[in-house]
């Protein structure tokens, strides 16, 4: 058994135009899955880290989402004043009232596409209920003043964002970028923040506010925090958990592109499949002789079987092994697509994992299993001989290799030579 595993191993590398073109279908069937699913694994995973379970927050009962919000400025002394409010060390009740709308710019890396992008109004105290967001780069911004942050996903893509540019709120509002945050590779990082009363301002909130964010003293907190809130039905407000809103928002986008990628893979799965099947039984029906060779020399059907099964799963595993590879190389890769719940471009990372990975190899077990069709039988001339000694089987193989080395271009064994059986 071992002399034919190495006649596959050797066939492989004679064969070798055919042997990349099966491997490179299998590999673009593997890393078409496996990006798919890293992307749609990466997306969740930005969304989500935005949120924090022990956090809620707090919007217009008729919204959906934060840029389609409006409440009275009044409600954030109604939210800070719920019982489950987490208060800082002076005693303060931790909760931030924030103005989001939407921007739209051109972008600079491709000139005729224009982009639409959040821009978030934030009190003082943002970075202390999101510890995760910090200044990477320049200062924070001043209460009160026309400033800007910039998230690291969005810098220097479109007019104004860089650092000591400005940026185009309004005809008379234009923010100067002081600074650039990141926020763990969260949502926030695709964002424009500015001090609150700009954005009111430039967007015409006039009083206005879209969410209220309070720190809870837990997440079993929030059912007690909302309670009031929810009865209060003057005001009109909805509460939820900061990881249950982005979940929320963010469900629709990565089911699309995992559903889409299952689809493509289908598709070229199928492909893959009968392409190596045409060319496993093209291979076998070439390679007729040389059965008839292995056949003479005392091996049976099965072995020659299993042989083949041995050859085509060693292409199978070689080529999802080339496109898991190749697919580990897309974090190097930027993403960048439209959210469809908040209507903002939001920049995403391809996320590798074991889960993934696994899925995506999953296809390329088929190619195996497609060649037991392609069952290999000896030509009919020779299956109507009577079995040959080891002497006439040694005549055979030496008129194979000698043929072979006056006809190299062909690596086939010719055994037309009658009488060798």
């Amino acid at each position: 058994m071992l002399a034919l595993l190495k006649y596959n191993l050797l066939s492989l590398w004679v064969r070798r135009t055919t042997t990349l073109a099966t491997t490179f279908g299998i590999a673009l069937v593997v890393f078409v899955l496996g990006a798919s699913q890293m992307l749609s694994t990466g997306i969740r995973q930005t969304m989500s880290s935005a949120g924090n379970p022990d956090q809620g927050i707090v919007l217009d009962a008729d919204a959906w989402t934060e840029a389609a919000s409006r409440m009275e400025h009044a409600a954030a002394g109604l939210v800070a004043a719920a019982p489950g409010v987490k208060r800082n060390a002076a005693g303060q009740a931790m909760v931030t009232e924030e103005a989001v709308a939407h921007l739209m710019l051109r972008s600079l890396v491709d000139p005729t596409r224009i982009s639409t992008l959040q821009v978030r109004g934030v009190s003082a105290n943002v970075f202390e209920l999101r510890p995760e967001a910090h200044v990477i780069a320049g200062r924070a911004i001043q209460p009160g003043t026309d400033e800007a942050l910039v998230g690291k996903a969005v810098l220097g893509r479109y007019p104004g964002l860089r650092m000591g540019e400005q940026v185009d709120f309004s005809f008379s509002t234009k923010p100067t970028v002081v600074g650039v945050f990141e926020a763990a590779g969260s949502v926030y990082e695709s964002e424009i923040w500015a001090d609150l009363e700009t954005v009111r301002r430039s967007f015409s909130f006039l009083t206005n506010v879209s969410s209220i964010t309070a720190q809870l003293d837990s997440a079993s907190a929030l059912d007690g925090f909302s309670e009031p809130l929810l009865a209060d039905k003057q005001t009109g407000l909805s509460v939820a958990s900061e990881s249950a809103y982005y979940k929320k928002v963010s469900q629709g986008l990565p089911d699309v592109i995992g559903i889409l990628g299952i689809v493509e893979t289908l598709i070229f799965s199928i492909g893959a499949v009968l392409g190596a099947l045409i060319t496993m039984h093209a291979s076998v029906s070439q390679r007729g002789r040389e059965i008839g060779v292995l056949r003479a020399l005392g091996f049976g059907r099965l072995q020659i079987l299993l042989s083949f099964l041995v050859e085509s799963a060693a292409l199978g595993f070689g080529g999802a092994l080339v496109g898991a590879a190749v697919s580990l190389l897309m974090p190097l890769v930027d993403f960048r697509c439209m959210n469809f719940a908040t209507g903002q471009e939001v920049a995403f990372g391809f996320a590798p994992s074991l889960p993934s990975l696994g899925l995506a190899i999953l296809p390329a077990r088929q190619s195996a299993p497609s060649v037991a069709s392609c069952r290999p039988s000896a030509p009919r001339a020779s299956a109507r001989c009577k079995p040959c000694e080891l002497e006439t089987a040694t005549r055979a193989l030496t008129l194979a290799n000698r043929t072979r080395a006056r006809r190299p271009h062909d690596p086939r064994p010719c055994l037309s030579r009658p009488g060798l059986c």
